[in-house]
């Protein structure tokens, strides 16, 4: 790793991790397909380490610290904070004014649950954006994290994505993720009901705890217009769940910055997850003084691991790395 091309994170136990695990697994086409640019004033606790403000520019340098000397390209999403929901208007325009600077990168429009869909279609049309983006944050219902789809993804705003023919990424909550039977119900019915609207499942479909890929994939079956993006999940399993369920074609990486340059992973445990973070007191146990490294590193053995498990080919790697993303977003 050429330490002058990066963004100055790095540590030397991430550049070890890197060269042992990594350099010879990843593509020299990447197309990050879950990414978030913008400005600490936009979403303060969400800046990206070291950097104030993140655009194209910045995007690049850090995307070197996990991809370097690879071609690059991205669907960007905004970064947003329901305490200064005034700056997201200027977050949906700061995606907006950086994807033009590669005609391969496409940005996607932050909703909130209460907006007015046909301001939301005007916008989008202005703009110029390919995709809606989402969050339990912006649902009525207390607490967010047991929302439902519907209250932070009103169903006229899955109407106006189907007829602009938008994408839609969505971190899906609920204690069970994609084994919650509302949540099935509720993406069966926007996928068949909208087809033309193409709906993305972050974090591998949020299978922080695999076992509820395992329970709940097999439901989604049969739905042309579903699709996955690894967004930092660690586990292997479940980014293998989508590939042995529902084929590697519906898999698409995605780095989620700024998570990607936070230190630590989380952990399937339970009926549920932790995340161990680089304060969490945890790495110096019995024998052992652990360095960790960025997530995004961990992130991307996840995915080396399940494409070993599955036995793809490296062109099912190019796949999931550029391919997927590119065909799903009319990238040439």
């Amino acid at each position: 790793m050429n330490e002058g091309q990066n963004s100055g994170l790095l540590r030397p136990c991430d550049q070890e991790f890197y060269e042992r695990e990594l350099a010879s697994f990843l593509p020299d086409r990447i197309f990050d397909a879950h990414c978030h640019l913008g400005k600490t004033e936009f979403a303060p606790a969400l800046a990206t380490p070291g950097h104030d403000t993140v655009g194209y520019a910045e995007y690049r340098r850090l995307m070197a610290d996990l991809h370097p000397g690879a071609d690059l390209a991205a669907l960007f999403l905004p970064i947003f904070s329901m305490q200064h929901r005034e700056k997201i208007p200027a977050a949906n325009e700061w995606i907006a004014q950086e994807v033009k600077h590669d005609p391969r990168c496409r940005g996607e429009f932050f909703i909130c649950a209460d907006d007015d869909p046909e301001w939301v279609r005007d916008e989008v049309r202005r703009l110029g954006l390919h995709g809606l983006k989402c969050y339990h944050i912006t649902a009525a219902t207390q607490p967010t994290w047991e929302a439902r789809i519907p209250d932070f993804l009103p169903e006229p705003m899955v109407k106006v994505a189907h007829d602009l023919g938008l994408v839609i990424t969505l971190h899906m909550v609920r204690s069970r993720a994609v084994a919650d039977p509302e949540n099935i119900h509720w993406i069966r019915h926007y996928c068949e009901t909208y087809p033309d609207m193409r709906l993305i499942l972050a974090h591998s479909a949020r299978g922080f705890q695999p076992a509820h890929n395992l329970e709940g994939l097999p439901k989604l079956k049969g739905l042309d217009n579903l699709y996955f993006d690894t967004s930092v999940n660690c586990e292997p399993i479940a980014h293998q769940a989508i590939i042995r369920t529902l084929g590697h074609e519906r898999l698409m990486y995605g780095s989620d910055l700024p998570v990607s340059h936070m230190r630590g992973r989380h952990l399937a445990v339970a009926d549920s997850f932790i995340w161990l973070y680089e304060e969490t007191p945890v790495w110096g146990e019995k024998h052992n003084k652990i360095d960790p490294v960025l997530i995004g590193l961990e992130h991307l053995r996840s995915i080396k691991w399940a494409c070993w498990s599955e036995r793809l080919s490296d062109a099912a790697v190019e796949d999931i790395f550029w391919n997927n993303a590119a065909r799903l977003l009319g990238v040439g």
